[in-house]
């Protein structure tokens, strides 16, 4: 299982998430080039180390595991994948 970033994010694009993945695996980073360019933040399923970490700091309760997204966020889940891909 991996985590979702959903259209939560969008518009406040908080990145405590960043700030506390063991991993490097969300991105845009304020770092990034891309940041200014996208609504929101992604997690990188191929990295992620389902540590719960970016969920417990999400001041927008915007991420989920994988498998709790919310019916009504399911597009979230493409998103992010595209985002990847």
């Amino acid at each position: 299982m991996t985590y979702v970033i959903t259209s939560l994010c969008i518009g406040s694009k908080d990145t405590s998430c960043v700030e506390v993945c063991p991993v490097d695996a969300i991105h845009p980073a304020p770092e990034d080039e891309r940041f200014d360019d996208m609504e929101q933040l992604f997690i990188d399923p191929g990295l992620c180390i389902n540590c719960d970490a970016c969920r417990t700091v999400c001041p927008n309760e915007a991420i989920y595991a994988r498998a709790a997204v919310p019916p009504e966020e399911a597009s979230s889940i493409q998103r992010n994948a595209a985002f990847y891909a």
